[in-house]
């Protein structure tokens, strides 16, 4: 296995990692701004009010994109199964 194709390995690993990771960090940043504004307008300061709906919101956005998740997950580790002869070389 030659550098560069570990460094090509690495690109997808990395890329598919950001991929899979964006949906849920954006639910929750985005859950949490919307949380901390009503705290804000509402001077509510209680800290499970932040937790819960942020875990919530993933927890719902998880059942909701699991077959594209799956996929692509199923479409990364396919194509490392079926590269794994070249790597051996």
């Amino acid at each position: 296995m030659t550098p560069d194709y570990t460094v090509e390995l690495l690109r997808k690993l990395l890329s598919h990692a950001v991929v899979v990771a964006t949906p849920f960090l954006l639910t929750a940043l985005l859950v949490g701004l919307l949380v901390s504004l009503f705290q804000t307008i509402t001077s509510i300061q209680e800290q499970t009010l932040t937790f819960v709906p942020k875990a919530l919101a993933v927890v719902a956005l998880l059942f909701i994109i699991l077959p594209w998740l799956i996929r692509i997950l199923m479409d990364f580790t396919i194509g490392m199964i079926g590269k794994l002869p070249e790597m051996v070389r």
